[in-house]
């Protein structure tokens, strides 16, 4: 018998998942999702958003904040959301849910915040689609830590870039 289908290996089956929790993301600069699993279970998953009960990007538009990357450089960024990670991590603890051991899928490298909170949660594998463009810090980290990084497609996200204030809020602190 012949046939043209190609079962998806681990993986894969989990990035395609992951496209579907990264619809309910509420941030238009990423769109992001993450999967936590253990043995090829899933345990949490986690999308871009503002905490429970307050107003989403998508609804009142972004929160910026301007700082300065890790070189010195002016950058802007929303503070309105949690990240994917962040909330799949969170999910698990609200749970009770070890951890431990675990893969974490996700579309873009981890920010070095997000990679300080992975590392602390025993987590020893992230598989991502693609680059992140300020992941620097985090493949170093991760290295050091022991954490495996899988990055299926080299490319580097673009969803960031030349994002404006126009329309958005700007921090009131």
């Amino acid at each position: 018998m012949s046939s043209d289908y190609k079962r998806p290996d681990w993986d894969e089956y989990f990035m395609g998942v992951l496209e579907a929790v990264s619809a309910r993301a509420t941030c238009d600069r990423g769109r992001s999702a993450s999967i936590l699993v253990i043995n090829n279970r899933i345990l949490t998953t986690g999308y871009v958003g503002a905490p429970k009960g307050l107003p989403h990007c998508d609804e009142v538009g972004h929160l910026y904040k301007k700082s300065f990357d890790l070189q010195g450089n002016p950058k802007t960024n929303c503070i309105r959301t949690s990240h994917a990670e962040e909330n799949a991590i969170v999910q698990a603890a609200l749970h009770g849910t070890p951890t431990k051991g675990a893969t974490l899928y996700t579309r873009f490298e981890p920010c070095f915040v997000c990679a300080k909170m992975i590392i602390n949660a025993g987590i020893v594998r992230v598989v991502c689609q693609r680059r992140y463009h300020d992941a620097a810090l985090t493949r170093q980290w991760f290295k050091q830590a022991g954490v495996e990084l899988v990055v299926l497609n080299p490319d580097e996200e673009q969803d960031y870039a030349n994002k404006s204030w126009e329309g958005d809020q700007k921090p009131t602190v």
